[in-house]
């Protein structure tokens, strides 16, 4: 079993899960060109692509989901509030809800409720039957359920949008400052290093931070909150950037 994330920003997300020729796309938020481009990078042809999985509607995370799956044929998964939700809806394959559970091809996906600013937005952990690959971002609090559906992980892309004191002294106005640093808004870099200690990581082959902001966070200051938080190695610890995402990751 093996991840890649093609991008992860306010710009555009996707990360890619494989296991044997089951290939699963969590979000499509690039142009279908650039799409093509970044699986390109990584060696895959839409063509493999197994299914796209939807956490929500907001652009950065659905833009290309529609002429991708239009183009190559590729089923969709969602929550009915997320189809709702979309601006362009797609044809959605199937449904999925908090707590439920699909089979696509080599892998098990189990997916939970997260709290965010979107209509039913959700997070997934996926499984080949031996390990397990947790992507949980775009959130603004946690509680007790959602560490429970996170047990077990052998890898985790986690989100760490923003520092706190750069969004309190940056230039959003009020009200974005609230939406952003709200509880259904994104997690700062102390909140998501809590999280991790909660969950329990020295079981961890991979942790991955993602969804850092460009104008509210930067990577060194979130690497650091989770050393000081969580007492690891800052050389394991992972970054996926917007522009470049992160190359293949196996799970061992």
């Amino acid at each position: 079993m093996r991840f890649a994330v093609l991008g992860s920003g306010s710009q555009g997300n996707g990360t890619l899960i494989a296991s044997g020729d089951t290939y699963i796309l969590v979000d499509c938020g690039f142009s279908l060109r650039e799409t093509e481009r970044r699986l390109a990078l990584l060696g895959v042809s839409p063509t493999q692509l197994s299914a796209v999985l939807v956490t929500h509607e907001h652009a950065d995370h659905v833009h290309g989901v529609g002429l991708l799956a239009r183009r190559y044929n590729v089923p969709v998964y969602l929550s009915q509030g997320t189809l709702r939700g979309m601006r362009k809806p797609v044809e959605a394959t199937g449904f999925l809800a908090a707590r439920g559970s699909l089979r696509i091809g080599d892998l098990e996906v189990s997916a939970a409720r997260v709290e965010h600013d979107a209509l039913e937005p959700l997070q997934y952990v996926i499984s080949d039957g031996q390990r397990r690959f947790g992507m949980l971002t775009d959130l603004g609090c946690y509680d007790t359920h959602l560490l429970d559906s996170y047990q077990g992980l052998d890898a985790l892309v986690i989100e760490a949008n923003h520092c706190r004191d750069l969004l309190a002294r940056g230039h959003y106005p009020y009200f974005l400052k609230q939406r952003v640093g709200g509880d259904q808004g994104h997690l700062n870099n102390h909140q998501a290093a809590r999280l991790v200690s909660e969950l329990g990581w020295q079981n961890l082959q991979h942790l991955v931070l993602a969804h850092l902001s460009s104008k509210n966070n930067l990577p060194h200051l979130a690497r650091q909150c989770f050393v000081d938080t969580l007492g690891c190695d800052p050389d394991w610890l992972q970054v996926a950037n917007q522009d470049h995402g992160l190359d293949w990751r196996e799970i061992a």
